[in-house]
């Protein structure tokens, strides 16, 4: 089954392109657990890009009920 945009899984890069920063930021923030933490399949580490775009809403709601 292919995946879809819904629960798409995208690099740090891919991670750090969405979120408006660096790589470096993106590991950072996974660290400290500020972002949705990545899946780990074998080698790769990947990010559910359900999860960040629903992190991002978040966020925007947070921001407006300030």
């Amino acid at each position: 089954m292919p995946a879809t945009i819904q629960n798409r899984l995208v690099s740090a890069r891919d991670t750090a392109a969405l979120l408006g920063c660096s790589v470096a930021t993106v590991w950072r923030r996974a660290a400290d657990k500020t972002i949705p933490q990545p899946v780990k399949i074998g080698g790769m580490t990947r990010w559910s890009e359900t999860e960040l775009n629903q992190f991002i809403e978040d966020a925007k709601a947070e921001r407006t009920a300030a």
